[in-house]
């Protein structure tokens, strides 16, 4: 049987094709000979709580020029998928919150949707790391202007950041002497009118920002340690970061393995985590990346490990009808 795949994501015209996981996942799938069926969020839609979008059937390439193109167009049911890949970028809007019901109506006509539309919903990337409160940083999310000047003067020296961001966007590190703490809470909270969260900074930073993946449950036995550049506090990559790979440390797999049953549980089937030296800071369950920089180096297939889960869970799947 022909697996049909469908994939929600960005713009194909726009991704770097050297570093995208979403177009590395693809190249497997292809390989294996799937089907894809690519749609962004606008082509979704719902008629008498039955889910359908546009789709364009999508063959794709190594090849830094042209590494796209559209066989044809097609309306169709989401249900005449048999998987699709919500990897969709933030921010996680409303126009996000609004796809996920559309996809969860797919689940419920029998697609698997990768992953689970109400586990999108309900953990913000941010926050969804604060219900490890052993694990985490110091963690304050609030709107309110003058309950972050009391984190401040509490820890001294803070990392503030948006709720709703990725890449590093926005974030700022901050110490209680800073002469621009007006400014930057100003436009971080909007006026007191938009959530942010802060948390203590972590010196260890310097050595990295781990990005550790987490298929079906396990996390991979490598991560991506991004390292700030001088005069930087942020790792990410899209910020400048110089990423190094790297094996999980003891505590790492100790987080990772703690982290990743929950994870499991909540039909969260690829994420990846972000650990700077003992202490998880982010959850990324929307669009996880660092896959090729990963496999560049370690020569293990993270893209063979997700088909084959995927592949696993649709014979689990079949086996239950």
């Amino acid at each position: 049987m022909t697996i049909k795949l469908g994939i929600v994501m960005d713009s194909i015209k726009n991704i770097d094709i050297k570093k995208d996981s979403s177009f590395a996942i693809l190249l497997k799938a292809q390989e294996k000979k799937y089907q894809i069926y690519y749609m962004e969020i606008n082509d979704l839609y719902l008629i008498k709580n039955k889910s359908y979008a546009r789709t364009r059937l999508l063959k794709i390439e190594k090849n830094k020029t042209k590494w796209f193109y559209f066989i044809s167009e097609q309306y169709i049911k989401l249900s005449q998928l048999n998987i699709i890949l919500m990897r969709k970028d933030p921010p996680c809007d409303s126009k996000f919150i609004y796809a996920t019901y559309i996809l969860e109506s797919a689940e419920k006509e029998g697609v698997l949707v990768i992953n689970k539309p109400q586990s999108l919903r309900d953990c913000n990337e941010k926050i969804f790391a604060t219900s490890f409160p052993d694990l985490t940083p110091d963690s304050l999310v609030t709107s309110n202007s003058l309950l972050i000047r009391k984190f401040i003067k509490q820890h001294n020296d803070v990392i503030i950041k948006p709720i709703n961001s990725m890449g590093g966007n926005s974030i700022f590190r901050i110490n209680k002497n800073d002469h621009n703490i007006s400014v930057i809470l100003e436009i971080m909270t909007k006026k007191n009118n938009s959530y942010c969260m802060v948390q203590n900074y972590l010196p260890e930073i310097k050595l990295g920002d781990k990005r550790i993946l987490i298929i079906d449950g396990k996390p991979f036995p490598w991560c991506l340690a991004r390292k700030p550049q001088k005069g930087e506090t942020r790792g990410n990559l899209s910020a400048g970061g110089i990423g190094i790979t790297q094996k999980l440390s003891e505590d790492d797999y100790k987080i990772a393995n703690y982290v990743a049953l929950k994870l499991k549980n909540m039909g969260l089937f690829f994420v990846g985590i972000d650990i700077i030296g003992n202490k998880l800071t982010e959850i990324n369950i929307t669009s996880p990346t660092c896959i090729c920089e990963i496999e560049s180096y370690c020569k293990i297939s993270i893209t063979e490990l997700i088909i084959d889960g995927i592949e696993k869970k649709l014979s689990q799947k079949d086996k239950h009808i």
